[in-house]
């Protein structure tokens, strides 16, 4: 019997203002229990296929022309964003988007409003949380505009786990971040979904950090899907590591496996 993907994306086009075409029609299948990482260049179509997938395309004059989107098998056009995220469809958006004002704790309070979580359910995830990012506990009672990038964009992933995500979709997380802190969040993503059993979608340009630790990988180049496959295939491909990576064309006797790809 085949398992039915979490998330599919079958053939969906993409247009704002009734003219821009972002993305042309693209089929992807998300497994659960994976990561799958979206490649490209800024302006590839990454953050547009996400909206269309988080249904928010109609907030920058956008929408889904073609094609359709499916979440545990039953298609989604129809049903608003807070519906989405009752259901297990959380997106953790591009440049963080915490409430400022707001202490951490109150930005985390706000994720587990949005699923409609009880007290008790709301006092055991932020002990989860604060597990997962221990920084945020200490600074619980701060107000979340003192934070580094780092530790807003920590929060940001924390208050998605708020909602109890089945699919999590993460735009740019490493964008304007230290290494260091773009190793301890891809660890901390790692980490749920090996745990946990979390299916994360994540749209990056980093690509040698997402091929590390993603499944599968799609490349999207002018709004269209131009590679697709294992992590560990797109890593050894010498286009993807010449135009992606900044590496070398791997030697006919190395494979993707080989040492020399710890990037």
């Amino acid at each position: 019997m085949v398992n039915t993907p979490l998330l599919q994306i079958e053939d969906v086009e993409v247009v704002y203002d009734s003219a821009i075409l972002a993305v042309a029609g693209v089929s992807l299948d998300v497994q659960k229990g994976e990561i799958f990482a979206l490649l490209g260049a800024n302006g590839a179509g990454k953050s547009s296929l996400l909206r269309a997938v988080s249904n928010i395309l109609v907030a920058q004059r956008g929408r889904v022309t073609k094609g359709r989107v499916l979440f545990d098998g039953k298609p989604i056009k129809n049903l608003a964003t807070n519906h989405l995220v009752r259901a297990g469809l959380v997106q953790v958006l591009e440049g963080r988007h915490c409430f400022l004002r707001l202490t951490v704790e109150e930005n985390l309070i706000t994720g587990a409003i949005g699923k409609g979580s009880s007290r008790a359910e709301t006092k055991q995830d932020l002990a989860h949380v604060y597990a997962l990012f221990p920084v945020l506990e200490v600074k619980r009672k701060q107000a979340a505009g003192l934070l580094s990038g780092g530790q807003q964009q920590m929060l940001a992933i924390g208050r998605a786990m708020m909602a109890r995500p089945r699919l999590l979709l993460l735009d740019e997380p490493s964008m304007g971040l230290a290494p260091i802190l773009v190793a301890e969040i891809f660890k901390t993503l790692t980490q749920l979904n090996r745990e946990e059993g979390l299916t994360v979608l994540i749209s990056e340009q980093n690509a040698a950090v997402a091929l590390r630790h993603a499944n599968h990988a799609a490349v999207l180049e002018n709004g269209r899907v131009a590679a697709r496959g294992s992590a560990d295939v797109l890593r050894g491909r010498a286009d993807i590591r010449a135009a992606y990576l900044g590496l070398t064309p791997l030697p006919p006797h190395k494979t993707a496996h080989s040492t020399e790809l710890t990037v």
